[in-house]
């Protein structure tokens, strides 16, 4: 079996104006970056037609540390679609350095179902992240700088500043540090600390904004700590936005690339899930709802995390309309909720997989709870016996839906026609009416329930006593009409990561809020959250090689 670089290598790559052409985008309108790259400007979203496309969400259960394939179903969905006659296109995030280097690995998708030239999407790409760091960083000097200025100064209290530099690599030695060492002309001493990018809000931001013009005011209005009198300071305070703009100006333009199959996709940022929106950019959906009859997208991690904001943040704040459901399940993933350790994740044991079927059962409720009877799609792997599959089959009899063997990863789009053919039959039967879980008039503690219990399955919330004063500001601030973006594990339902399955029983614990501002959120904070990952023991990176002709391998 080839390795997923070894696939993407050995296909036949086209020219992105050929992609583009199908999609009816003239040359004049491509900003090449290279042969098989190209950025779209903004101009080709038709507001006045979005509606009369299709957007299909693809989410997934619970997943395992390795992620179960959201992003080849998504892939392969796209793809499929296209065998079946249908003008689709798949919409998706970027991927990270950081798990790249690091456990989980890229985010071009796996086998043959890929989004390509993957080594250039996993590394680098069009410089976007690039920009989106530059641009994060340059604040966090201007606040120092502001700090050390005599005349200028804001009167910043360097105690309450909530503003972290970023970094798009895994690396724990920097979560928390201290800068301004080395005497007066040096700066302030202060407590500081690094993200990884994709927790940044500017990321937030790109993925939130609807063009340039609220780009710059959305950037403006970046909380960033207290005077000493306990006013809060923005972004726009200390005369950021435009300079931050300016180094997104061309981040904003969403990036076009194909699959291996052909056809077009485009990818546009690439925030985390478990501490920001985890979804790609409101601009790239618009624009792939204005260029094909079918959009399909992605959100991170399970559906608890990555859907529940796709919907209640994404869709609601901009008025988009998903058509439809796909919940990915791995055989793999219902052992491991069914009890099974790592070293017994290829084991077939129907007995784990049956007792694991309640973290799918409990996905398949939450989607109902937002209008949609999902379809089940089975990333199917070679160690899945007949009789697991049939317990999942069964199970969705139950909740009258479909469970479908997709087998996108070894088949590309010929092994996704028979998901493709029963996703085109439930969004034409038009059986979905999507239905935020929340409005945003309520308060933020009612919304932070509903989540808790409706989605998680929580029996309450406890604030505790920072969470509770932070509250308070938050709503002396005015911000409490915000949406809610959960920061918690996205190992369980619950906010303890070892609780498996289908908790039960148990209480979540808000410990903190961080305030988004500028994205339009407010973030509870749920347990001890990692904002700034670790290497494992073994990363990625001891695996991945260049020859001396610059073929790259080990790239997965």
């Amino acid at each position: 079996m080839l390795s997923d670089i070894e696939i993407a290598q050995a296909t036949p790559i086209q020219h992105i104006k050929e992609i583009a052409s199908k999609l009816n985008i003239s040359n004049d309108d491509l900003e090449y970056y290279g042969k098989y790259k190209a950025k779209l400007p903004l101009h080709l979203i038709d507001y006045k037609n979005l509606n009369k496309s299709k957007l299909i969400l693809v989410t997934a259960i619970t997943p395992t540390p390795a992620g179960e394939g959201k992003t080849t179903i998504s892939v392969g969905l796209t793809d499929g679609l296209n065998v079946i006659g249908k003008k689709a296109i798949a919409v998706l995030r970027e991927p990270s350095l950081g798990p790249v280097f690091g456990m989980k690995g890229g985010a071009a998708g796996g086998g043959y179902s890929q989004v390509i030239p993957m080594e250039d999407i996993n590394l680098h790409f069009t410089g976007d992240f690039s920009a989106i760091e530059k641009a994060n960083n340059l604040l966090s000097a201007l606040i120092d700088n502001n700090l050390q200025s005599k005349t200028r100064s804001l009167n910043i209290d360097p105690r309450t500043i909530v503003w972290k530099r970023v970094m798009d690599m895994n690396d724990r030695a920097l979560r928390n540090i201290i800068v301004g060492l080395g005497g007066t002309t040096n700066g302030i001493p202060r407590q500081d600390g690094f993200n990884i990018t994709p927790a940044s809000e500017i990321m937030a931001i790109l993925c939130m904004c609807t063009d340039l013009k609220d780009l710059k005011e959305r950037l403006g209005n970046i909380y960033i700590g207290n005077t000493f009198e306990g006013e809060p300071v923005f972004a726009r305070d200390i005369k950021a936005t435009d300079a931050l703009t300016v180094l997104l100006k061309e981040a904003i333009k969403p990036n076009l690339v194909q699959t291996l199959e052909g056809n077009p996709a485009i990818l546009h940022g690439g925030p985390f899930a478990s501490i920001a929106q985890g979804t790609n950019s409101i601009i790239a959906t618009r624009m792939g709802l204005s260029l094909v009859d079918y959009v399909v997208t992605e959100a991170g991690f399970g559906a608890d995390l990555g859907a529940e904001k796709f919907f209640n943040i994404k869709c609601a704040v901009s008025g988009l309309k998903p058509n439809a459901v796909v919940l990915v399940v791995t055989i793999k993933a219902l052992r491991h909720h069914g009890g099974a350790n790592k070293s017994e994740y290829n084991l077939p044991s129907e007995s784990r997989v049956k007792s694991g079927l309640d973290n799918l059962a409990k996905h398949i409720e939450n989607m109902k709870l937002f209008g949609f009877n999902p379809l089940i799609a089975i990333n199917a792997f070679p160690n899945d016996s007949e009789e697991e599959i049939q317990l999942v089959k069964e199970l969705c009899q139950c909740y009258q839906t479909q469970a479908i063997v997709a087998r996108g990863f070894t088949d590309g789009g010929k092994g996704m026609t028979e998901l493709a053919k029963q996703l085109v039959e439930l969004v034409e039967e038009n059986t979905g009416s999507f239905k935020p879980l929340y409005s945003f008039e309520q308060s933020p503690e009612d919304k932070i329930t509903a989540i808790a219990t409706k989605i998680y399955g929580a029996e309450g919330v406890e604030f505790s006593v920072k969470a509770k004063s932070q509250l308070q500001q938050i709503k002396s601030f005015g911000f409490d009409n915000f949406p809610i973006c959960m920061a918690k594990t996205p190992k369980s339902f619950s906010d303890d990561e070892s609780k498996r399955g289908r908790p039960i029983g148990f209480t979540v614990t808000v410990r903190e809020f961080e305030i988004a501002s500028g994205a339009g959120f407010i973030i509870p904070i749920l347990g001890e959250m990692m904002r700034m990952p670790g290497l494992p023991t073994i990363p990625n990176a001891e695996n991945i090689k260049i020859d001396d002709q610059g073929v790259i391998s080990g790239l997965s």
